[in-house]
């Protein structure tokens, strides 16, 4: 069995979009986590920008779903945390050009 890259992972986690912010959500520094194990099972820890988000019960459902559709991978588990608290300085420098704060 050939390991899932990384990158793929990363790749997929890039489609999912804060419906609030036009970035995605590991740019905005959102996913904690991001492990393939050698059984190419993908566990996953992420955030929220805030606790009262509205949409906090459907972005880890398509943060699995985009995941799951990498080729390879076996299972997923996303785990939403909120410690440490997310906060700006965790996003990228895309980000932030995307967001006009550079």
């Amino acid at each position: 069995m050939e390991k899932v890259e990384d990158q793929k992972v990363i790749d997929a986690l890039k489609t999912v979009f804060d419906p609030e912010i036009p970035v995605d959500l590991y740019e905005l520094g959102l996913i904690y986590k991001c492990e393939v194990t050698p059984d190419n099972d993908v566990i996953i820890q992420m955030t929220l920008t805030t606790p009262n988000c509205p949409v906090a019960d459907e972005m880890p459902k398509k943060v699995k779903e985009a995941v799951d559709a990498v080729p390879g991978v076996k299972n997923v588990a996303v785990d939403l945390v909120w410690d440490p608290p997310w906060d700006m300085s965790r996003m990228s420098d895309v980000a932030r050009l995307e967001l006009d704060m550079m």
